[in-house]
Protein backbone atom coordinates (compact mmCIF):
# COMPACT_ATOMS: atom_id res chain seq x y z
CA UNK A 1 0.00 0.00 0.00
CA UNK A 2 1.35 3.71 -0.77
CA UNK A 3 1.12 5.61 1.77
CA UNK A 4 2.27 9.07 1.27
CA UNK A 5 1.32 12.87 1.52
CA UNK A 6 -1.09 14.62 -1.06
CA UNK A 7 1.52 15.89 -3.46
CA UNK A 8 0.71 19.04 -5.53
CA UNK A 9 -1.75 18.79 -8.31
CA UNK A 10 1.08 19.41 -10.68
CA UNK A 11 3.44 16.94 -9.28
CA UNK A 12 0.78 14.37 -9.57
CA UNK A 13 0.81 14.40 -12.84
CA UNK A 14 3.98 12.71 -12.96
CA UNK A 15 3.67 10.39 -10.08
CA UNK A 16 4.85 6.55 -11.73
CA UNK A 17 5.08 4.42 -8.54
CA UNK A 18 1.80 2.98 -8.06
CA UNK A 19 -0.18 4.85 -10.94
CA UNK A 20 -0.34 1.49 -13.11
CA UNK A 21 1.15 3.23 -15.82
CA UNK A 22 4.57 0.59 -15.79
CA UNK A 23 2.33 -1.96 -16.75
CA UNK A 24 0.21 -0.36 -19.49
CA UNK A 25 3.30 1.45 -21.50
CA UNK A 26 3.75 -1.91 -24.31
CA UNK A 27 -0.37 -1.76 -24.58
CA UNK A 28 -0.16 2.10 -25.22
CA UNK A 29 2.35 1.75 -27.50
CA UNK A 30 0.52 -0.95 -29.26
CA UNK A 31 -2.67 1.43 -29.59
CA UNK A 32 -0.49 4.17 -30.83
CA UNK A 33 1.13 2.39 -33.33
CA UNK A 34 -2.13 1.27 -34.58
CA UNK A 35 -3.25 5.36 -34.36
CA UNK A 36 0.00 6.29 -36.58
CA UNK A 37 -1.08 3.16 -39.16
CA UNK A 38 -4.44 4.41 -39.38
CA UNK A 39 -3.50 7.86 -40.26
CA UNK A 40 -0.97 6.89 -42.76
CA UNK A 41 -3.52 4.24 -44.17
CA UNK A 42 -5.88 7.43 -44.30
CA UNK A 43 -3.76 9.90 -46.58
CA UNK A 44 -2.24 6.86 -48.87
CA UNK A 45 -5.54 5.32 -49.62
CA UNK A 46 -7.74 6.45 -52.92
CA UNK A 47 -11.07 8.53 -51.46
CA UNK A 48 -13.55 6.21 -53.07
CA UNK A 49 -11.96 3.49 -51.91
CA UNK A 50 -11.52 5.12 -48.02
CA UNK A 51 -15.23 6.11 -47.92
CA UNK A 52 -16.02 2.34 -47.94
CA UNK A 53 -13.63 1.42 -45.39
CA UNK A 54 -13.88 4.46 -42.66
CA UNK A 55 -15.34 4.03 -39.36
CA UNK A 56 -17.77 6.04 -38.04
CA UNK A 57 -17.68 7.55 -34.45
CA UNK A 58 -21.33 7.15 -33.98
CA UNK A 59 -21.17 3.53 -32.77
CA UNK A 60 -17.77 4.31 -30.53
CA UNK A 61 -19.88 6.44 -28.46
CA UNK A 62 -22.71 4.26 -27.49
CA UNK A 63 -20.18 1.39 -27.17
CA UNK A 64 -17.97 3.54 -25.08
CA UNK A 65 -20.65 5.01 -22.13
CA UNK A 66 -21.43 0.78 -22.16
CA UNK A 67 -17.95 0.14 -21.61
CA UNK A 68 -17.90 3.15 -18.88
CA UNK A 69 -20.66 1.67 -17.32
CA UNK A 70 -19.13 -2.16 -16.69
CA UNK A 71 -16.39 -0.76 -15.64
CA UNK A 72 -17.59 1.41 -13.17
CA UNK A 73 -19.61 -2.05 -11.57
CA UNK A 74 -16.15 -4.24 -12.15
CA UNK A 75 -14.58 -1.01 -9.87
CA UNK A 76 -17.45 -1.10 -7.34
CA UNK A 77 -17.22 -4.83 -7.10
CA UNK A 78 -13.29 -4.91 -6.40
CA UNK A 79 -13.31 -1.92 -4.06
CA UNK A 80 -16.00 -3.31 -2.07
CA UNK A 81 -13.42 -6.57 -1.82
CA UNK A 82 -10.71 -4.44 -0.89
CA UNK A 83 -12.72 -2.03 1.71
CA UNK A 84 -14.17 -5.59 3.35
CA UNK A 85 -10.76 -7.14 3.87
CA UNK A 86 -9.58 -3.63 5.91
CA UNK A 87 -12.42 -3.77 7.76
CA UNK A 88 -12.16 -7.44 8.65
CA UNK A 89 -8.43 -6.82 9.52
CA UNK A 90 -9.66 -3.99 11.82
CA UNK A 91 -11.50 -6.46 13.84
CA UNK A 92 -8.65 -8.78 14.38
CA UNK A 93 -6.61 -5.91 15.32
CA UNK A 94 -9.17 -4.81 17.45
CA UNK A 95 -10.06 -8.39 19.00
CA UNK A 96 -6.93 -8.88 19.93
CA UNK A 97 -6.19 -6.14 21.54
CA UNK A 98 -9.77 -6.47 23.43
CA UNK A 99 -8.47 -10.63 24.49
CA UNK A 100 -4.91 -9.19 25.85
CA UNK A 101 -6.47 -6.86 27.85
CA UNK A 102 -9.33 -9.20 29.19
CA UNK A 103 -6.52 -11.57 29.63
CA UNK A 104 -4.56 -9.21 31.47
CA UNK A 105 -7.44 -7.61 33.90
CA UNK A 106 -10.37 -10.36 34.23
CA UNK A 107 -7.76 -13.31 35.10
CA UNK A 108 -5.62 -12.91 37.91
CA UNK A 109 -2.42 -13.41 35.63
CA UNK A 110 -0.04 -10.53 36.19
CA UNK A 111 1.33 -8.67 33.15
CA UNK A 112 4.90 -10.44 33.78
CA UNK A 113 3.68 -14.10 34.88
CA UNK A 114 4.78 -16.82 32.29
CA UNK A 115 1.00 -17.76 31.50
CA UNK A 116 0.37 -13.66 30.67
CA UNK A 117 3.36 -13.24 28.20
CA UNK A 118 2.34 -16.72 26.72
CA UNK A 119 -0.96 -15.64 26.03
CA UNK A 120 -0.07 -12.24 24.46
CA UNK A 121 2.60 -13.57 22.25
CA UNK A 122 0.54 -15.95 21.19
CA UNK A 123 -2.19 -13.69 19.83
CA UNK A 124 0.09 -11.54 18.10
CA UNK A 125 1.69 -14.90 16.41
CA UNK A 126 -1.60 -15.17 15.20
CA UNK A 127 -2.08 -12.58 13.12
CA UNK A 128 1.11 -12.78 11.50
CA UNK A 129 0.63 -16.44 10.30
CA UNK A 130 -2.66 -14.89 8.93
CA UNK A 131 -0.57 -12.63 7.13
CA UNK A 132 1.65 -14.83 5.72
CA UNK A 133 -1.35 -17.79 4.99
CA UNK A 134 -3.14 -14.94 3.12
CA UNK A 135 0.23 -14.40 1.01
CA UNK A 136 1.21 -17.90 0.91
CA UNK A 137 4.86 -17.00 2.32
CA UNK A 138 6.85 -18.94 5.27
CA UNK A 139 6.11 -17.90 8.66
CA UNK A 140 8.38 -19.65 10.13
CA UNK A 141 10.62 -17.05 11.76
CA UNK A 142 7.96 -15.38 12.95
CA UNK A 143 6.34 -18.56 14.81
CA UNK A 144 9.90 -19.22 16.16
CA UNK A 145 9.98 -15.84 18.02
CA UNK A 146 6.21 -15.39 19.48
CA UNK A 147 5.18 -19.15 20.25
CA UNK A 148 6.29 -21.42 22.83
CA UNK A 149 8.46 -23.89 22.56
CA UNK A 150 6.47 -26.82 23.23
CA UNK A 151 3.35 -24.74 21.17
CA UNK A 152 5.71 -24.57 18.32
CA UNK A 153 5.57 -28.00 16.24
CA UNK A 154 2.40 -27.89 16.17
CA UNK A 155 1.79 -24.82 14.69
CA UNK A 156 4.33 -25.68 12.41
CA UNK A 157 2.92 -28.99 11.33
CA UNK A 158 -0.25 -27.77 10.88
CA UNK A 159 -1.83 -26.50 7.29
CA UNK A 160 -4.13 -23.96 8.54
CA UNK A 161 -1.74 -22.40 11.46
CA UNK A 162 -4.16 -19.67 12.23
CA UNK A 163 -6.78 -22.17 13.42
CA UNK A 164 -4.13 -24.05 15.27
CA UNK A 165 -3.36 -20.94 17.54
CA UNK A 166 -7.11 -20.07 17.93
CA UNK A 167 -6.99 -23.60 19.29
CA UNK A 168 -4.27 -23.02 21.58
CA UNK A 169 -5.57 -19.80 22.77
CA UNK A 170 -8.77 -21.25 23.79
CA UNK A 171 -6.56 -24.34 25.36
CA UNK A 172 -4.57 -22.18 27.75
CA UNK A 173 -8.06 -20.04 28.60
CA UNK A 174 -9.22 -23.42 29.15
CA UNK A 175 -6.57 -23.89 31.71
CA UNK A 176 -6.97 -21.07 33.53
CA UNK A 177 -10.39 -21.61 34.23
CA UNK A 178 -9.49 -25.13 35.78
CA UNK A 179 -6.82 -23.74 38.19
CA UNK A 180 -9.09 -20.56 39.03
CA UNK A 181 -7.55 -18.13 37.78
CA UNK A 182 -10.53 -17.34 35.32
CA UNK A 183 -13.57 -17.14 36.67
CA UNK A 184 -16.30 -18.79 33.75
CA UNK A 185 -18.71 -15.88 34.06
CA UNK A 186 -16.05 -13.61 32.86
CA UNK A 187 -14.92 -16.47 29.66
CA UNK A 188 -17.72 -15.96 27.70
CA UNK A 189 -17.51 -12.34 26.97
CA UNK A 190 -13.59 -13.43 26.10
CA UNK A 191 -15.90 -16.09 23.58
CA UNK A 192 -17.46 -13.54 21.59
CA UNK A 193 -13.93 -11.90 20.64
CA UNK A 194 -13.12 -15.32 19.63
CA UNK A 195 -15.66 -15.51 17.87
CA UNK A 196 -15.06 -12.13 16.13
CA UNK A 197 -11.40 -13.33 15.03
CA UNK A 198 -12.83 -16.41 13.77
CA UNK A 199 -15.29 -14.50 11.71
CA UNK A 200 -12.45 -12.27 10.42
CA UNK A 201 -10.34 -15.06 9.53
CA UNK A 202 -13.32 -16.96 7.42
CA UNK A 203 -13.63 -13.88 5.73
CA UNK A 204 -10.51 -13.19 4.55
CA UNK A 205 -10.22 -16.78 3.45
CA UNK A 206 -13.85 -15.81 1.57
CA UNK A 207 -12.31 -12.75 -0.19
CA UNK A 208 -9.16 -14.76 -0.78
CA UNK A 209 -11.02 -18.23 -1.86
CA UNK A 210 -13.57 -16.57 -4.54
CA UNK A 211 -12.76 -14.18 -7.13
CA UNK A 212 -14.68 -11.91 -9.44
CA UNK A 213 -16.40 -14.69 -12.09
CA UNK A 214 -14.06 -15.16 -15.23
CA UNK A 215 -16.60 -14.86 -17.29
CA UNK A 216 -17.44 -11.35 -16.51
CA UNK A 217 -13.31 -10.60 -16.58
CA UNK A 218 -12.79 -12.01 -19.88
CA UNK A 219 -15.95 -9.46 -20.95
CA UNK A 220 -15.03 -6.72 -19.80
CA UNK A 221 -11.60 -7.37 -20.96
CA UNK A 222 -12.25 -8.53 -24.56
CA UNK A 223 -14.70 -5.44 -24.82
CA UNK A 224 -11.98 -2.97 -23.88
CA UNK A 225 -9.26 -4.35 -26.41
CA UNK A 226 -11.76 -4.52 -29.44
CA UNK A 227 -12.71 -1.10 -28.27
CA UNK A 228 -9.08 0.59 -28.31
CA UNK A 229 -8.14 -1.02 -31.20
CA UNK A 230 -10.44 0.02 -33.93
CA UNK A 231 -11.20 3.52 -31.83
CA UNK A 232 -7.78 5.28 -34.47
CA UNK A 233 -9.24 3.91 -37.61
CA UNK A 234 -12.48 5.96 -36.16
CA UNK A 235 -10.79 9.32 -35.14
CA UNK A 236 -8.51 9.84 -38.31
CA UNK A 237 -11.14 11.20 -40.41
CA UNK A 238 -12.50 14.22 -38.04
CA UNK A 239 -8.56 14.73 -35.77
CA UNK A 240 -6.34 13.15 -38.39
CA UNK A 241 -2.69 13.19 -36.79
CA UNK A 242 -4.09 13.56 -33.51
CA UNK A 243 -5.96 10.99 -33.38
CA UNK A 244 -2.84 8.42 -32.08
CA UNK A 245 -2.82 11.08 -28.76
CA UNK A 246 -6.73 10.78 -28.38
CA UNK A 247 -6.87 7.04 -28.69
CA UNK A 248 -3.55 6.37 -26.49
CA UNK A 249 -5.45 8.65 -23.64
CA UNK A 250 -8.57 6.91 -24.02
CA UNK A 251 -6.88 3.02 -24.03
CA UNK A 252 -5.10 4.39 -20.70
CA UNK A 253 -8.12 5.36 -19.03
CA UNK A 254 -10.18 2.15 -19.96
CA UNK A 255 -7.17 0.22 -19.47
CA UNK A 256 -5.82 1.84 -16.01
CA UNK A 257 -9.33 1.25 -14.42
CA UNK A 258 -9.10 -2.09 -15.66
CA UNK A 259 -5.95 -3.09 -14.31
CA UNK A 260 -6.99 -1.09 -11.08
CA UNK A 261 -9.67 -3.42 -10.19
CA UNK A 262 -7.59 -6.57 -11.25
CA UNK A 263 -5.38 -4.97 -7.96
CA UNK A 264 -8.22 -3.99 -5.67
CA UNK A 265 -10.11 -7.56 -6.60
CA UNK A 266 -6.77 -9.36 -4.16
CA UNK A 267 -5.94 -7.05 -1.92
CA UNK A 268 -3.73 -9.02 0.53
CA UNK A 269 -0.82 -9.22 -2.03
CA UNK A 270 2.19 -7.34 -2.77
CA UNK A 271 1.12 -4.99 -5.60
CA UNK A 272 1.45 -1.04 -4.92
CA UNK A 273 -2.10 -1.01 -3.67
CA UNK A 274 -2.92 -3.83 -1.96
CA UNK A 275 -3.12 -4.12 1.92
CA UNK A 276 0.01 -3.06 3.96
CA UNK A 277 -0.32 -6.05 6.17
CA UNK A 278 2.61 -6.62 7.36
CA UNK A 279 2.65 -2.64 8.77
CA UNK A 280 -1.11 -4.25 10.37
CA UNK A 281 0.57 -6.84 11.69
CA UNK A 282 3.78 -4.43 12.93
CA UNK A 283 0.73 -2.40 15.08
CA UNK A 284 -0.91 -5.12 16.67
CA UNK A 285 2.41 -6.71 17.58
CA UNK A 286 3.74 -3.36 19.12
CA UNK A 287 0.30 -2.86 20.86
CA UNK A 288 0.07 -5.87 22.60
CA UNK A 289 3.77 -5.57 23.88
CA UNK A 290 3.09 -2.39 25.24
CA UNK A 291 0.30 -3.47 27.30
CA UNK A 292 2.87 -6.14 29.14
CA UNK A 293 4.97 -3.12 29.53
CA UNK A 294 7.61 -4.99 27.01
CA UNK A 295 10.33 -2.77 25.21
CA UNK A 296 8.67 -2.34 21.98
CA UNK A 297 10.13 -2.99 18.46
CA UNK A 298 11.69 -0.51 16.78
CA UNK A 299 9.49 2.00 14.46
CA UNK A 300 9.71 1.05 11.13
CA UNK A 301 10.64 3.75 8.82
CA UNK A 302 8.46 4.64 5.99
CA UNK A 303 10.12 3.47 2.58
CA UNK A 304 11.42 5.97 0.23
CA UNK A 305 8.86 4.64 -2.28
CA UNK A 306 6.01 5.29 0.59
CA UNK A 307 5.17 1.57 -0.46
CA UNK A 308 4.41 -0.59 2.63
CA UNK A 309 4.29 -4.09 2.71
Amino acid sequence: MIVRPRPHWFKMLWIWRGSILSKLVPRLAIIGGLGVFAQVLHVSVDADLLQKIELSLQPFTLLGLALAIFLGFRINVSHERYWDARKLWGSIMNASRALARQALTLTEWAPKSEAAQRFVRTLIAHAHAFRHQLRHTDASDDLRRLLAADDLPRVLAARWKPVVIQQLLGDQLHAARRDGTLPDILSASMEQNFGTLGDAVGGCERIAGTPIPLTFSVMVHRTIYFYCSLLPFALVGTIGWYAPVFAVFVAYTFMALEAIAEELEAPFGFDDNDLALGAICDNIEASLLEMLGEPLPPVKPIPADYVLH
